[in-house]
């Protein structure tokens, strides 16, 4: 597989704190969750919603680390983490394809908020950096945007951001046709280290391979 794209850090104080472990992975299509991982989602997504997740002992520490560039991570602005363990409270746990499911499976193992999007839309490189003021994208089909300011966010070779710990923009969210995905876990420093996150990034490249049938790696750790 292509594992040419590159992940960058900006030499920001503000993502002292932060990690971030990039994915790379090639499917043949996005065909619907297999019968193993749709159960696996389904039998974790259940246990999740009798617990109080994630625990305070992630939960604080993710929120921290949004909060390092001036970002307010609640109400709706709360990590993509706590909106999928809401979901499994609700009952109304999505099943979307088998990437996506990979990521969620993922994300409620954890606690932590990830990333999945279209790799052709970073072009040779996925920098990570803290949006300033007026810095937004639509994140919906309803054309409704976020505002962006003082988060972090994975952005293109062209600093354009594609997507964040909370919710991913549009045009860098996975398509019918995608075949090239990049995940990228984002992680509070203190609770993971580079090579703990490592291990996260390898669990998901092995989903994705089991599950999907899909070429990956993790290419970075940053």
């Amino acid at each position: 597989m292509d594992d040419s794209i590159r992940l960058r850090k900006d030499d920001d104080p503000r993502l002292s704190g932060s990690l971030v472990c990039m994915v790379l992975a090639e499917v043949d299509d996005m065909a619907p969750a297999p019968r193993a991982l749709a159960g696996a989602l389904g039998e974790l997504a259940a246990r999740r919603a009798a617990e109080d997740f994630p625990p305070a002992a992630v939960k604080d520490p993710v929120r921290a680390m949004l909060r390092a560039g001036g970002f307010k991570p609640s109400g709706r602005q709360k990590p993509a983490s706590e909106y999928l363990a809401r979901a499994a409270r609700d009952g109304v746990f999505p099943s979307i394809n088998g990437p996506v499911d990979c990521n969620n499976l993922l994300s409620l193992e954890t606690g932590l908020p990830i990333s999945l999007l279209d790799a052709d839309e970073l072009g040779g490189s996925a920098l990570v950096r803290v949006c300033g003021p007026g810095e937004a994208y639509v994140f919906n089909a309803s054309g409704q945007e976020m505002d962006l300011s003082g988060l972090l966010c994975v952005c293109a070779a062209d600093g354009s951001p594609l997507g964040n710990p909370v919710k991913d923009s549009m045009r860098g969210k996975l398509k019918d046709g995608t075949r090239r995905l990049a995940g990228f876990v984002y992680a509070p420093l203190g609770l993971y280290s580079p090579d703990s996150l490592g291990r996260v990034g390898e669990r998901f490249a092995a989903l994705l391979r089991e599950h999907c049938g899909a070429a990956a790696v993790v290419a970075g750790t940053l």
